[in-house]
This record gives C-alpha cells, structure tokens and sequence, in this order.
C-alpha cells in the first residue's frame, strides 16, 4: 500500500499530510517553521517524515488562477529539486490552486480561535492538496 507525504511548502510554514493510495484517507499531520533555506527546509521535512515511513512525496505547487507559475510555485519547484536526491522516493508536483482556500473553509466550520486556525491550515492546504492528488490517481 503506497503512503505519501504531502508538504505545503510557505515562505513561514510547511504543511505536512499522509495519506494512502489505496483507501484515499489523508490525514493533516502537523507545520513545521520554514527557515527560509532550502537543505534546511528539506531535512525539517525528512526527519518529520521518517515517523510516517512514506514512500512518496507530492509537494504543492500553488499555480496561478490562469495556470503560470509565479514566485511561490517557482520556490516550490525549487524546493522539490532540493528534497527529491535526498529522498530516493518519487517526488510529484501537484496543482495546489484553492487548497488554502478550502483548507479555510473546513477551518471555519470550526469553533477555533484565529491562532488555533492558522496553526492548523498548512497541515489542512497539505490534506486537501494530497487528497486532490489521489483522486487524480484513481481518474486515470
């Protein structure tokens, strides 16, 4: 049964999210802090990574409404080519466009406080992303 990790990648925050292929559960598992540094970035993503044993990564790629990518996506691709050697897993890209959104609209659903909320949306834009990513699977 393949698990995969999905990653949020923001400028503050990376969203973290594991979910498998054959059931299309996906989890919000938690935000780690973003340095700014990619190896960094990276190896905060490893190590998180090693408590799920996953054996693929989709990382988000936030494109813009009319499909170009701009400065975020560009940092996310860029972020992929960084973690994918250390990895020696497939590392996808996936079309993240509205993950924060919906992300927000489940958050908003909820009784939280807005400092309850966003501690929890990047791990939920990584859950929405991810599922989107496997319903994608299944069409083809």
């Amino acid at each position: 049964m393949l698990r995969y990790l999905g990653i949020d990648y923001g400028h503050r925050r990376i969203g973290l999210a594991v979910g498998e292929a054959a059931t299309k559960i996906v989890s919000p598992s938690k935000s780690v802090r973003a340095s700014g540094d990619l190896q960094r970035d990276a190896e905060a993503v490893l190590q998180a990574a090693q408590a799920y044993h996953v054996d693929a990564f989709v990382i988000g790629l936030p494109l813009n409404m009319d499909g170009t990518e701009g400065e975020q996506a560009r940092l996310s691709r860029r972020f992929a080519e960084v973690l994918g050697p250390r990895v020696g897993r497939p590392v996808h890209l996936f079309d993240e466009r509205l993950s924060s959104f919906a992300a927000d609209e489940r958050l908003n659903r909820r009784d939280l406080t807005r400092k309850k909320r966003r501690a929890r949306r990047d791990a939920l834009a990584a859950q929405c992303m991810l599922e989107a990513f496997l319903a994608a699977q299944t069409d083809r």
